[in-house]
């Protein structure tokens, strides 16, 4: 899942983005209406943390701004007033869902993961290919029953492959939906990945190498 948090106050935009990360998301941060409103236009999130009070573009018009773009990004809405009133209002300026501060970290991952599910196509509970089981929920994986211990970054990079049903993701598509906008698009990041999942997975090979376009991993037949 690809987050943005959207926050002035430095240092808890960076303690959300580290949260989030250890819960697998990748996250990129900015500090300002403006950077959000530059970053949210030519990234594809799954999911927009955003702070209503900012300086330059407010919290509300890039909120519109998102909304209105046709995106399929859905808005958690964060603010200081936790009033009836207040969440009413910033539910009509188009965000999906509104968090009051302070809140608890447990809440807030679990309002992210829930809206983030909306934000995509729906996917089966339990993603399938052969004998290979992965449970987004548990973030667990399985091959012939047996758990298989993957890294946060292997574990996305196979889900991802296995939520698009057979067709080929590219390695640009993979690193924008597992890593964060930090990841170095000319390294071999993706690829390194995808070899150590390989041998984590073990034989017989279940990623497909499509050369010049990406990896699959075949739909049952």
């Amino acid at each position: 899942m690809r987050v943005l948090v959207v926050e002035d106050e430095a240092v808890l935009a960076e303690a959300v983005a580290r949260g989030l990360r250890r819960e697998g998301m990748a996250v990129d941060v900015a500090l300002d209406g403006d950077g959000g409103h530059e970053k949210s236009a030519v990234t594809r999130y799954d999911v927009v943390v955003l702070d209503r009070d900012l300086p330059g573009m407010s919290g509300d018009a890039l909120c519109a701004a998102i909304v209105e773009s046709g995106a399929t990004t859905r808005v958690l809405m964060l603010t200081a007033s936790g009033t009836l009133e207040d969440k009413v209002d910033g539910l009509s300026k188009g965000a999906d869902d509104y968090l009051a501060k302070p809140f608890d970290f447990p809440e807030l991952v679990a309002r992210v993961r829930a809206l983030g599910r909306r934000a995509t196509p729906a996917v089966p509970p339990l993603l399938v290919a052969g004998d290979v089981a992965l449970d987004p929920a548990r973030r667990t994986v399985t091959r012939a029953d047996r758990p298989v211990e993957l890294t946060r970054k292997e574990f996305g990079v196979l889900e991802v492959l296995l939520g698009a049903g057979g067709a080929v993701v590219s390695s640009e598509e993979l690193l924008e939906r597992v890593w964060d906008e930090n990841a170095d698009p000319f390294t071999t990041t993706v690829r390194v990945t995808v070899m150590t999942l390989r041998k984590k997975l073990g034989e017989p090979g279940v990623i497909e190498t499509v050369v010049g376009a990406g990896y699959r991993v075949p739909a049952a037949g």
